[in-house]
């Protein structure tokens, strides 16, 4: 159960029904980790144009980001994380076996040069501090520096998601279980 309370899919606040609506346009209902940041409807804002913006005004591949964000999830522990955004994985054109290989990607064949100079960023990232200097070596000599940036806040965000929903333990939607199922335990 959730650490907070979850705001009404529908607010009466004109400010956060707007939000919501935003959201909706988008052709995406409103997650439970909306519904629970909507206790601080500036920092849902902020956070939604961010997040929005990382998904889908980059320049960068969305199936490698998505790749990132679910071998985040792993390290974290993130069922939530792990379960949306696989469904975006597949959606963005990650084969099923990728998804599968992902928790041992060091030791597969199925990852391009370029995919693990990404996924190794985002295990030293998620482990932290940070990516390390010969991590970022690999990443620059795979991308652009803008790129690399990309990149870089896609791991780095994704930390923070998966920490704000251990935290706050936000529910998973039931429409979410059947992804949940096969999270790498």
């Amino acid at each position: 159960m959730a650490r907070l309370e979850m705001c009404p899919p529908t607010p009466e606040d004109p400010a956060l029904a707007a939000l919501f609506e935003g959201v909706r346009a988008r052709g995406v209902e409103v997650p439970n980790l909306y519904r629970v940041l909507a206790a601080a409807p500036g920092m849902l804002d902020a956070w939604i144009d961010f997040a929005w913006r990382l998904r889908l005004e980059t320049t960068t591949p969305r199936a490698l980001r998505e790749l990132m964000i679910l071998r985040g999830a792993q390290l974290s522990g993130a069922v939530y994380e792990w379960a949306h955004h696989r469904r975006m994985a597949l959606d963005a054109g990650v084969p099923e076996a990728k998804i599968a290989a992902l928790a041992d990607w060091p030791g597969s064949d199925l990852f391009t040069p370029a995919e693990r100079a990404a996924l190794r960023a985002t295990e030293e990232i998620t482990e932290g501090p940070g990516a390390s200097e010969a991590a970022m070596a690999e990443l620059k000599a795979h991308f652009a520096p803008e790129a690399v940036v990309e990149l870089t806040l896609t791991a780095s965000f994704y930390v923070c998601v998966a920490r704000m929903l251990t935290s706050l333990a936000v529910d998973l939607e039931p429409a979410f279980e059947g992804e949940a199922a096969d999270f790498p335990a």
